[in-house]
């Protein structure tokens, strides 16, 4: 039989009554003569409530343990989806992630996955089951432990399900209704796309659009996955929802195709640094050792033999930052002026693999935001991205201005 792979993100599944739509969504599938695996998050703000027992019970938690707490509301989800299935006369039942085996590394909380194991489900599927409902998020370490994926892991499991079994294609349904030029809430404008390439879903999805999680953009790219993003609210039809795709099957795109932003950016610089060979690898792999996530980095022109290196984090990671470079500036492995920190600035970036073939992009964007009285404090690229940090205050409106200069509201 094909195989189609079908995701329902907590809000989707957050009660009984979406639950019971979410089933009529799989039978539909399973009428049409699909075998389905179903991969499930936990009802929504379910795992915010077990992470935060946790914390309760043990601020210095067994990451083990956290692991077998926090991967429990995903097994709720499937065992009352595989019974309403049942309900509906589909042949269904659960799977924990041990049971598949989806197998991991022993990262707990951030686990990594090596392999899906693919006998027992088709074996089941063999003996006239229509639809295995697997618990998301969740895997079985090498130690025979409950893993986690990291939070958005279920994106990630149905990915890898549809690499692993070859699904002719992998759903997402989620609380909106495709990928939008930019956050509709943000610009009235904002256009579902039809289809979006997966280098432009990847870049989108790791400077701040929310609809996918990296890590599972990143897998269907490699494994060459079909994802359809779809809302689990309103009706379906074949067209619904937006399809991230090979290039190759885009006709014809626009030089930009999306605008993304990040509001919890900080930019960092250490002043008065030694120019020298291996400054920089000390100052990142400072931070690296530390578990800073650092995006863009600058470093200015050499005088008198000092230089200034700047560079962007999370804001959360700011203090992390600053307390490992002090750390080997105390030790003398480091020798700076003084750290200065900038926690009010947002990341503006504009996407599209059109970027490849057409020049004037990045001077069309700095013009717009020049015109709009916008500052730009640091500014990095790729081959399809250009991405700029500008103060807190003035991202809607570069948001706006940009989807506005780059006509994102018309279809190409």
């Amino acid at each position: 039989m094909p195989l189609l792979v079908m995701k329902f993100g907590g809000t989707s599944v957050a009660n009984l009554d979406r639950i019971r739509r979410a089933a009529k969504r799989v039978g539909v599938e399973v009428a049409k003569g699909y075998d389905v695996i179903v991969i499930v998050s936990a009802m929504s703000g379910k795992t915010n409530e077990l992470v935060g027992w946790v914390g309760e019970t043990s601020p210095l938690y067994d990451a083990r343990e956290y692991d077998a707490v926090v991967s429990s509301g995903e097994n709720v989800t499937a065992g009352l989806m595989a019974l309403t299935l049942q309900e509906m006369d589909v042949p269904a039942r659960s799977w924990q992630g041990w049971q598949v085996p989806l197998k991991t590394n022993s990262a707990h909380s951030q686990a990594r996955i090596e392999d899906i194991g693919t006998d027992n489900i088709n074996a089941k599927f063999g003996e006239g089951m229509k639809v295995a409902v697997v618990a998301g998020f969740q895997g079985v370490s090498p130690e025979g432990r409950i893993t986690t994926l990291g939070r958005g892991g279920s994106d990630t499991t149905a990915v890898a399900f549809a690499a692993a079994f070859g699904a002719e294609r992998c759903d997402i349904y989620t609380d909106v209704d495709g990928v939008y030029t930019t956050d509709p809430r943000i610009c009235e404008k904002a256009r579902k796309l039809d289809k979006i390439a997966f280098e432009e879903m990847l870049e989108l999805a790791s400077l701040g659009a929310k609809v996918l999680q990296t890590r599972s953009v990143e897998l269907a790219m490699r494994y060459k996955v079909k994802l359809r993003v779809l809302s689990s609210f309103e009706e379906q039809s074949d067209e619904a929802g937006t399809l991230v795709c090979d290039e190759e099957e885009i006709m014809e795109s626009n030089v930009v195709n999306g605008v993304a932003y990040s509001r919890d950016e900080a930019k960092l610089t250490c002043l008065s640094v030694a120019d020298r060979p291996g400054i920089a690898a000390t100052i990142f792999g400072c931070l690296s050792d530390a578990g800073v996530n650092v995006d863009m980095i600058v470093q200015n022109i050499s005088e008198d033999g000092r230089t200034d290196m700047t560079f962007s984090c999370p804001t959360d990671q700011v203090q992390r930052a600053e307390v490992a470079l002090s750390a080997y500036k105390e030790k003398g492995e480091l020798n700076y002026g003084e750290l200065v920190a900038d926690t009010g600035v947002a990341k503006i970036s504009v996407v599209g693999i059109g970027m490849r073939s057409q020049s004037g992009v990045a001077a069309k964007m700095f013009k717009v935001l020049s015109d709009e009285g916008i500052n730009i404090k640091v500014i990095t690229t790729s081959e399809i991205k250009i991405s700029v940090l500008v103060d807190r205050k003035y991202m809607e409106l570069a948001v706006q201005a940009l989807h506005d200069a780059f006509e994102l509201d018309k279809a190409s």
